[in-house]
């Protein structure tokens, strides 16, 4: 027998950091730590030493490390980033004012657009005109552009960003002015070029795209670096990998080339997870629900395949219903996840309003100081001590009776807080409590499934997060989902998620032809040049070509459309492309999401995109039965507890069992299953079972 190799995924939360191990064997070793929001690396680094402690293993044994980080995000939000300067072409100075006419709140006017992450006194303009097709209209003025750079030096700014007019179409001004830049400027300024970002049309989202890889390259790079110092100071020198928004992984120098790509870092380990687990279950249609302390996440995964999009915007605060609603934050034309956000977990506030409404989140206790019961100075009312009060979460037993809750305490500040304004008992009002944070995951679910012209009731729930497998009923029961689905180690599953995913490129160039009007030669020779770049790129990350998968993709909308959808490309036999083909698939996604298709309109192909991947070296396969073997059952766990389902079934002694308890045979509820790093609830009315791979089923009906 070999050696046993490990790889690790750490997932920061706001409220728990969640560190994985897993080895070549299959086995699996976990900890779930207090997030460090001072130092996020420093939770982390407790996990990895806690995990390599307890299997007697030496810290050089590690030779993979995953990493999703909300770093990018938080930056953002804070507005906490590098000091940017933005050089574009003479006339478009203001592009990130003007922005898109879009508001978030159409009837609010007092509603105001968030401020651009480069101010105007940092924005500069140079003289130069690239036309669409990439014809020089007006050359490059160089001493115009050294003028302007000694200007940039002067304002004494950590990055720049470059994003000229039409670049897409011929870079060769960007590029020159990058070079410019880089004779004048200090080394240690980071220069970013749009064509190095984003190469394709819309002027706004590009510009807005490259200012934020500016704002993020300086504080991602030093964030990289501590937690890469830290990791070899405890004796880790494998190369730091970290989650990208489109849920794939990169290497730690190619992040740093292009910061803007981990915006969405966070959520999206979850959903790859979701994606490579549950179509090897049976369910190749689902949607997840990631919840955890902060914020509830939803996502869809179709036919095995998660769903992403380009058009998103980050810095607007938590995405309370649809990304149809939009204009609050800067746009990032990049690809994502389609991740639904919104400020619903266990840490989120409970408040009753001046109006006697019953509000649950966006506002979150976080880790620090958390919700009442932790009993660490916690004194808002907060839904995880609504979960107490009812009974579903066991007050010994939280993170494997390591962290002891004070469910007196809950109920007294509920009491207080909450039912008394409300006019109600204790019960009821902890019940309402959950009714409300039900309803308003409904509409993350919604907003993935709904919006997007999918029936949710074709789908099943996959819950997981620490406190998703909780509600996880109480969602689908508003939704009419009549199955949940809780994957082994539901609390720490995100991590496992940054386990599953590839290494993946990804490139985009801007084609706009009418269909009618697309050279077959012109199109597959663009297409080589990106395959090239993609094969160049895993190349340097130490693949082979034969480990290589290059998937082609296009970009398409009907003539006079504002937006694209994508498809994949095939070759159709030894013929190559075959546009007819192209423009069939687009007619098919766009019947799929909007319900119709336009037969006799034209067709534009607007971007083509080439995605290489390659799976990433160590351990990937999870062994189901060591998942279950693994579990941390307590050993003086109650066999039952009194626990309020809602006022139509009153209080109920209900059975308190492990997963490894639950058989393929259903089980009614009610029922709660309680494990090291998340509660199962199975209301009466309810069933649950456990299936080959581990996972917990509950279904209804």
């Amino acid at each position: 027998m070999g050696t046993i190799r490990y790889r690790v995924g750490a997932d920061i939360g706001g409220t728990f950091t969640d560190v994985a191990l897993l080895g070549s064997d299959g086995s699996i070793a976990t900890a779930k730590v207090s997030s460090t929001p001072d130092d996020y690396g420093v939770a982390i680094i407790d996990g990895v030493m806690r995990l390599v402690q307890e299997r007697g293993l030496a810290a050089t044994d590690v030779e993979g490390v995953v990493h999703g980080t909300t770093v990018a995000t938080n930056t953002i939000l804070q507005r906490k980033g590098a000091r940017t300067a933005l050089i574009t072409t003479a006339g478009f100075r203001d592009v990130l004012e003007l922005a898109r006419l879009r508001y978030t709140r159409l009837y609010d006017i007092n509603f105001v657009k968030a401020k651009p992450l480069v101010p105007r006194r940092l924005r500069f303009v140079v003289d130069e005109r690239m036309g669409p097709r990439g014809e020089v209209k007006k050359p490059l003025d160089e001493g115009n552009a050294r003028a302007i750079v000694e200007r940039v030096r002067a304002a004494r700014v950590q990055a720049l960003s470059i994003c000229l007019l039409h670049s897409y179409a011929n870079p060769v001004h960007e590029r020159r002015l990058a070079e410019i830049a880089r004779e004048i400027l200090p080394s240690h300024v980071f220069i970013t070029c749009s064509v190095d970002v984003l190469p394709e049309l819309r002027e706004y989202e590009r510009t807005s795209t490259t200012a934020i890889n500016g704002y993020l390259g300086p504080v991602v790079a030093d964030y990289i670096a501590s937690l890469t110092e830290k990791l070899k100071r405890i004796g880790v020198g494998a190369p730091l990998q970290v989650m990208q928004s489109n849920g794939g992984i990169l290497y730690a120098d190619a992040v740093l080339r292009k910061p803007a790509a981990i915006v969405e870092s966070g959520p999206a380990a979850g959903v790859i997870g979701a994606a490579q687990t549950a179509p090897q279950s049976g369910y190749p249609n689902v949607i997840s629900l990631d919840m955890g302390g902060t914020t509830a996440k939803a996502s869809m995964v179709e036919d095995g395949a998660v769903v992403k999009t380009s058009d998103f915007e980050v810095g607007a605060g938590i995405n309370l219903s649809s990304k149809l609603a939009m204009g609050g934050g800067h746009a990032l034309k990049l690809p994502v996840i389609d991740v639904s956000e919104i400020g619903a977990g266990g840490g989120s506030i409970v408040e009753v309003d001046r109006h006697g409404r019953l509000q649950v989140g966006p506002e979150s206790a976080g880790a620090v100081p958390g919700p009442v019961c932790y009993d660490i100075g916690g004194e808002r009312a907060t839904l995880t001590d609504a979960l107490v009060a009812l009974g579903y979460l066991n007050p010994s037993y939280l993170v494997g009776g390591e962290m002891r809750l004070n469910a007196e305490k809950a109920r007294r500040a509920l009491l207080e807080q909450v039912a008394r304004p409300l006019g109600r008992d204790l019960l009821d009002a902890a019940h309402g409590v959950q009714v409300v944070a039900g309803a308003t995951m409904m509409r993350a679910v919604k907003a993935v499934s709904t919006y997007r012209g999918r029936d949710p009731r074709e789908f099943d729930l996959f819950a997981f997060g620490g406190s998703g497998p909780v509600l996880a009923t109480e969602v689908a029961r508003q939704l009419g989902m009549r199955r949940v689905i809780v994957p082994p180690n539901p609390g720490l599953f995100s991590a496992f998620g940054l386990l599953l995913s590839n290494i993946e490129h990804e490139f985009v160039q801007t084609f706009f032809r009418r269909s009618t009007e697309v050279g077959v030669r012109e199109l597959e020779a663009i297409y080589d040049a990106l395959e090239a770049q993609a094969h160049a790129a895993l190349e340097a990350d130490g693949f082979q070509p034969d480990e290589m998968t290059i998937t082609r993709q296009a970009d398409l909308r009907y003539s006079g459309q504002a937006y694209e959808l994508t498809v994949a490309v095939g070759r159709n036999g030894t013929q190559g492309l075959d546009v007819a083909d192209i423009v069939e698939a687009f007619g098919v996604e766009h019947q799929r999401t909007y319900g119709h298709r336009a037969e006799d309109e034209p067709v534009d192909l607007v971007s083509v995109r080439v995605i290489g991947e390659a799976e990433p070296l160590g351990p990937r396969a999870l062994d189901p039965d060591a998942a279950v073997r693994g579990h941390r059952e307590p050993e003086d766990r109650a066999s039952e507890r009194t626990v309020f389902f809602g006022p139509e079934h009153v209080s109920l002694d209900t059975p308190i069992i492990g997963r490894a308890e639950l058989s393929a045979v259903q089980t009614a509820g009610p029922l709660i299953v309680e494990e090291y790093d998340a509660t199962s609830v199975v209301p009466p009315e309810w069933r649950a079972s456990r299936d080959p791979r581990g996972n917990i089923v509950m279904e209804t009906g």
